[in-house]
């Protein structure tokens, strides 16, 4: 089981903290935002990470992850995102790195309390096809939210201005390698960008897509509120340690 780390973009809803600095090089807590989706790849037990990242801060991520010592491990993979493309975009990079193997992809802003060690081994024994990880919210509009008739998503809808659910789409998704070619497939969105709720509901589509929930708080840090809310979250967090 291979890792993926999306860490590219701009971070424009976070300007003008992003001016100099890429968002996920931004501190939550005591530490870089970047350091928490990886400590959760690696508590889950994956070890051969790759971080897809982008803009003028690129080499910074270099300079402070390194090899990735800090977090027990021999080697870290790195690939460039050259400007914006959507999420399904940033992904498709990764093709080279997973090969055949299945993976799990987290967005560099998400921060969760909890470990998804126990989701992964789920899936480790899925036949094929994709996993992804929902979590109640107040606000599913502002996320990819999933609507569940009889325990089963019947649909992904993105951003919707009337939710059909409170069942947010995580940042964590687990696939094979066939998401590759659904990306391959991919029109852009009227935002411009390849989206990944479309790669979510190809597998959907046909019958390959599951889905857990959760456990523990969960929070993105892509605006000015998430952002303080996953360094108070985090520090009560650290605390009770």
């Amino acid at each position: 089981m291979k890792g993926v780390v999306l860490a590219g973009g701009l971070g424009t809803r976070l300007y003008p903290l992003t001016k100099v600095t890429n968002k996920h090089l931004l501190p939550v807590y005591n530490k870089p935002m970047i350091y928490y989706p990886i400590q959760t790849l690696v508590d889950a037990g994956i070890k051969d990470i790759l971080i897809v990242t982008g803009g003028n801060s690129a080499g910074d991520f270099l300079r402070l992850l390194g090899n990735g010592k800090e977090f027990g491990l021999k080697h870290l993979n790195y690939t460039y995102q050259e400007g914006e493309g959507g999420i399904a975009a940033a992904l498709s990079l990764a093709e080279h790195f997973v090969g055949n193997n299945r993976f799990v992809v987290i967005l560099g802003d998400n921060i969760i309390e909890k470990g998804i060690k126990k989701e992964v081994e789920v899936f480790k024994k899925q036949k094929e096809g994709a996993r992804i990880l929902l979590k109640e919210v107040e606000n599913p509009e502002r996320f990819g939210v999933a609507e569940i008739m009889d325990g089963r998503i019947v649909r992904i809808i993105e951003k919707p201005e009337h939710p059909p659910s409170n069942l947010a789409v995580t940042g964590i998704y687990m696939y094979d390698s066939y998401a590759f070619d659904i990306i391959k497939t991919l029109k852009p969105s009227g935002r411009g960008e390849l989206e990944i709720t479309d790669v979510n509901n190809r597998y959907l589509k046909e019958g390959k897509l599951t889905f857990g929930i959760l456990d523990g708080w969960w929070t993105d840090a892509g605006t000015f509120e998430s952002l303080l809310r996953a360094n108070n979250l985090v520090c009560e967090r650290e605390k009770r340690k």
